[in-house]
């Protein structure tokens, strides 16, 4: 029998959290590209915060400066879209409706159904603004709040910290859904 997910444990109508194990039943993200460690404070469908802690064992600070290692921003932005990713599936997990199933036939999350197929894609960066260098030992704080749908898009606020100071910020658009 495997463990219930953290968010399985929480009260409803509370902000819920996942661990990596969890995370990974969410996306179909897998290292080297899995970038967020853990999320919390998620409201399904709303919004949600998450945690990267960044090590310099990441694989692309062996080449992007190698003298002087950063992360890249678009390493960023893709931590920030994998966030928006598990607010918007933890919507589906929580009803019960991972891929095609009804409320009560199971936990997409603990493996009885695929949530990760309904992970849409990163269609736009409307803005986005960097203010500081990310670099190893850092652990970036993520934020997302889902916004209007636009038809099969949805417009996203995200932020990216390290402590109290702003590393980047902007708007995303992604699809609310994969197609084939």
């Amino acid at each position: 029998m495997t463990p219930a997910p953290a968010a399985a444990l929480t009260a409803p109508g509370k902000a819920l959290s996942y661990s990596s194990d969890d995370i990974k039943r969410m996306l179909p993200h897998r290292w080297p590209m899995l970038m967020i460690d853990r999320a919390y404070d998620v409201v399904p469908g709303v919004s949600g915060r998450g945690i990267k802690s960044v090590s310099v064992n990441e694989p692309f600070f062996a080449g992007h400066y190698p003298d002087h290692s950063i992360m890249p921003g678009v390493m960023i932005v893709e931590a920030m879209a994998q966030l928006v990713a598990v607010v918007y599936v933890a919507e589906i997990v929580e009803n019960g409706m991972g891929n095609g199933m009804a409320p009560g036939d199971g936990d997409p999350a603990s493996g009885d159904g695929d949530a990760s197929r309904n992970v849409g894609y990163l269609g736009s960066i409307s803005t986005m603004k960097f203010s500081r260098l990310v670099v190893p030992g850092d652990q970036l704080t993520l934020q997302a709040t889902l916004g209007q749908r636009l038809g099969g898009l949805r417009q996203v606020k995200v932020r990216a910290s390290v402590g109290s100071e702003l590393a980047a910020a902007g708007t995303l658009v992604v699809t609310t859904g994969r197609k084939g």
